[in-house]
């Protein structure tokens, strides 16, 4: 269930991010969006990993 969640936050942070690059925003804010985005793709990943206890 929370990786299908944060899968869809990525998703909506992806779009984000290329919005605020078409409008021409400050770079780093474009940035940070993508940053997000990437963090949340690999806590959807590693919550799919098998629990090693």
């Amino acid at each position: 269930m929370w990786t299908v969640a944060l899968m869809g936050l990525a998703g909506l942070l992806a779009g984000g991010a290329i919005s605020l690059h078409r409008q021409e925003k400050p770079r780093a804010l474009v940035v940070a969006f993508w940053v997000l985005a990437a963090m949340a793709v690999v806590a959807g990943w590693l919550l799919t990993l098998p629990d090693s206890s």
